[in-house]
């Protein structure tokens, strides 16, 4: 009993003592600058009656307790004094001044003890002192404490970029932190009226100071960009300008996410590759989705895909009716199903399923009657479809006919079809095959199910992405493999593709291509080299980077639309609607022929047919040059 009640006591000592102990500190201080105060009204001599000093001491500790109270000034931590601190010791003190002067004023005019009756001069005398000594003590404290008591090691020494408020926070978070290791060297600004002045006694450069000598000279380590507002286009331009000089770069996050509305060092993050896309990131808010999918037996296809897998995790948002998850890969469908299991997600059904198997297609179908189907199933990697062309068109095209079809069979009310921009003048198997999905649903005469598409570029970090091919890379030591020193292509997440994706399927009348802004096109080969420096390495000291040539059926650059092809906007900025050439009417019936290729065909006479359907087709680069 009496151990459980010491370590009670224990407890609150340690809760509030260390408020108390600064409130008795601040009455110390109070009552040694009141002394001060006539010493410094007397000319620094004892020229003046002390008994009535002395009497005047316990009154004006007690106005200086009501005033600390009134402000609580004493609850803050002294080791992390701050600004709003010092502020709150100026409000109290300027309190305790007026209860002074008020107390003086009534003593004289009523004739009270002389106890209340203090000059006015050593009134504002001993306020100007409280100020002084009450802030000048807690930053020592706060100093001593920082660099005596926690002997942290200084082993990184950093640049702010950006001088304002919120690079000002970052001092304070980074300062604060006793366990940071970090040291502020200077702060880095873009306003030419805060260039060559200081901030909290440290300089603040411009942009074009900062050079391999500069930081050599003051060993900079990394550069901490924290500005707010601050564009895509103008962080990728300062993040190159870095990189080049070897520094690492972190960035600040916005203000939204700080937590409980403060920044800590935690939470100043690595700058990571979808910052670097030079464009604003897409966001879309919008009610109308959650009528569009509420209470919906929505079915996907490729569930367990990149994209597949990030679109279930977007229409978990909504209230569906059910969700019926199909994909050939077991083991990515497995591990999705525990995703889901851990959110707590319910009606969901996961269905190990090829979707060219038309039978058990029809049943799964029949058996949950989807409003909605999302076809994501598809091979996509070009090089390898451009060496298996009978499983590009097995899987993209009869996989897509046979989803689409009995998509019209059942009445479903939409089917969106996720496609690509290498089906706009192919010049590979994988993309004109993906044209030929596309045609499926446009030359399916239904009178309910109305067929969409979306085509868009390169998603980062999915499966067909080439960011995890250099993240591979970069583990082994490198090279870094890029098929072309000018090669281009167009970049967005994965979120922000699916997001567009549930847009354009909600706003889709059918037979539309909804095409997605894409954004300024990135080099392959800069997104490389920032990749190197955003692991910490530096290009080409640590990992070079190797020009392979471009594979088979690969292009320089890709586009969004064909020649014959013209946009319309929306009502959404991101999205357009391709207005594409009319079918030929026996379209169909070549899709059915070319999906009844045997395995065992040549390989040149199944692209030749694909050639058919796709005149626009022109392989590049690879052994089929010769159907051209």
């Amino acid at each position: 009993m009496n151990i459980n009640l010491n370590n009670i006591l224990l407890k609150l000592f340690k809760r509030y003592a260390s408020k108390w102990l600064v409130l008795a500190f601040d009455l110390c201080v109070v009552i040694c600058t009141f002394f001060f105060a006539y010493l410094i009204r007397f000319n620094f001599s004892l020229d003046f009656n002390f008994e009535y000093f002395l009497r005047q001491i316990p009154f004006v500790t007690a106005a200086a307790l009501v005033s600390f109270l009134s402000v609580g000034s004493h609850k803050g931590v002294v080791r992390f004094t701050g600004i709003k601190d010092i502020f709150n010791n100026v409000v109290g003190v300027n309190i305790l001044a007026t209860i002074l002067i008020v107390t003086t004023y009534i003593s004289r005019k009523y004739d009270f003890d002389t106890v209340f009756d203090i000059p006015g001069s050593i009134i504002y005398i001993h306020l100007l002192l409280n100020i002084f000594f009450l802030a000048g003590c807690k930053f020592i404290i706060k100093s001593i404490y920082k660099s005596v008591i926690y002997e942290t090691e200084i082993n990184k020494r950093v640049l702010i970029y950006g001088a304002g408020n919120s690079g000002i926070i970052t001092h304070d978070a980074i300062t604060n932190d006793t366990n940071s290791h970090i040291e502020v060297a200077g702060f880095i600004d873009d306003n030419e009226h805060k260039i060559g002045k200081k901030i909290n006694l440290l300089n603040v450069y411009s942009i074009a100071k900062i050079t391999p000598d500069f930081v050599k000279k003051h060993t900079i380590d990394e550069v901490i960009i924290s500005i707010q507002n601050i564009s895509p286009k103008r962080l990728l331009e300062i993040t190159n300008r870095l990189f080049e000089l070897n520094l690492k770069v972190k960035i600040v996050p916005k203000v939204q996410d700080w937590i409980e509305g403060n920044l800590s060092v935690g939470q100043i993050k690595d700058i990571n590759i979808e910052d670097l896309l030079g464009r604003e990131p897409i966001k879309i808010i919008n009610p109308a989705l959650y009528d569009e999918y509420d209470n919906q037996v929505i079915l996907v296809t490729g569930a367990a895909g990149s994209i597949g897998s990030e679109l279930v995790r977007k229409l978990c948002n909504f209230n569906f009716k059910k969700l019926v998850l199909v994909d050939s890969a077991e083991s990515p469908l497995y591990d999705l199903e525990q995703e889901l299991v851990q959110k707590g997600i319910k009606n969901v059904e996961l269905i190990v399923l090829d979707v060219r198997n038309r039978t058990r297609l029809d049943l799964v179908m029949e058996t949950n009657k989807p409003n909605i189907v999302f076809h994501a199933a598809a091979y996509k990697h070009v090089p390898l479809m451009e060496q298996n062309p009978y499983e590009a068109v097995s899987v993209n095209i009869l996989g897509t006919y046979n989803t689409a079809q009995l998509a019209s069979k059942h009445g479903v009310n939409k089917f969106v079809l996720i496609s690509t921009d290498k089906a706009v003048n192919p010049t590979n198997v994988m993309g004109a095959s993906k044209r030929i999905a596309e045609m499926c649903g446009s030359c399916l005469k239904s009178t309910k199910t109305k067929f969409i598409t979306t085509r868009f570029g390169n998603v980062l970090g999915s499966n067909g992405s080439v960011i995890p091919l250099f993240k591979k890379q970069i583990d082994l030591g490198g090279p870094l493999t890029v098929t072309h020193q000018d090669i281009i292509r167009y970049f967005m997440t994965i979120p922000e593709a699916c997001q567009l994706v549930l847009e354009a399927a909600a706003m889709g009348m059918g037979q539309e291509i909804f095409v997605f802004d894409m954004g300024e096109p990135v080099k392959i080969f800069d997104l490389a080299k920032n990749m190197i420096s955003l692991s910490g390495l530096h290009y080409p000291e640590d990992i070079d980077i190797k020009i392979v040539g471009l594979r088979p059926g690969e292009k320089i650059y890709e586009e969004l639309l064909t020649k014959d092809e013209n946009i319309k906007p929306t009502y959404h900025e991101k999205i357009m609607i391709a207005k594409t050439r009319d079918l030929v009417d026996d379209v169909e019936l070549k899709i059915i022929e070319l999906c009844k290729i045997m395995p065992n065909a040549q390989n040149i006479y199944i692209v030749s047919k694909i050639k058919e359907l796709v005149p626009e087709y022109t392989p590049n680069n690879s052994k089929y040059d010769v159907i051209n």
